[in-house]
């Protein structure tokens, strides 16, 4: 595990904290969702963060005025710290970890689902209570369109995947014929 995933815990749990005395800890995840998003997908915001020649303190004025009123008090704060630390690089693991610790307190899950086309919300919910059962666990279901599918589904709960694709199927009846024939 490298030091900046042990350091981004460290504040995903500090600010899951405060999310939670806040009563805010889906709200967060959400903001902190959408400033991981709005920065990974805006070159030029890329290029303003990283700019040795901004000082830190203008970056944090330009971006905390850009996100008032957008962002709770909480992820602000610790996009200040973060910035102030030149440890903005950490973001996206300290929104991974804070999904993981959430999960962990709250009983959820995280599944994204492959199909071959998009769910309904009620096959979306069928699955989900399908797997809550499997795992024990409240599950929020990504649904993914995959056309490489030839039917059924996959489904990835944090580090298991339950493969219930025709060609997931094909593939284990492939290999148990072809260990039948080395014997």
């Amino acid at each position: 595990m490298s030091q900046d995933t042990i350091v981004a815990k460290r504040y995903a749990k500090a600010l899951f904290e405060v999310a939670f005395e806040e009563r805010q800890i889906m709200e967060i995840e959400e903001d902190l969702k959408s400033l991981v998003s709005a920065l990974n997908s805006d070159a030029e915001l890329q290029r303003f963060i990283s700019s040795p020649r901004i000082t830190g303190e203008n970056k944090l004025a330009v971006l905390k005025k850009a996100l008032e009123g957008k962002l709770s008090g909480a992820v602000i704060n610790t996009l200040e710290i973060l910035m102030k630390r030149g440890r903005m690089d950490i973001l996206p693991d300290l929104l991974n970890s804070y999904i993981k610790i959430e999960g962990d307190s709250l009983g959820l899950a995280d599944a994204t689902v492959y199909s071959t086309y998009l769910l309904s919300s009620s096959e979306q919910t069928q699955v989900a209570e399908e797997f809550g059962r499997l795992s024990g666990r409240n599950i929020r279901i990504t649904n993914v369109v995959d056309k490489s599918l030839l039917g059924g589904l996959k489904v990835i709960i944090g580090d298991t995947l339950y493969d219930g694709s025709l060609s997931g199927k094909l593939t284990r009846l492939e290999k148990s014929f072809n260990d039948k024939h080395r014997r």
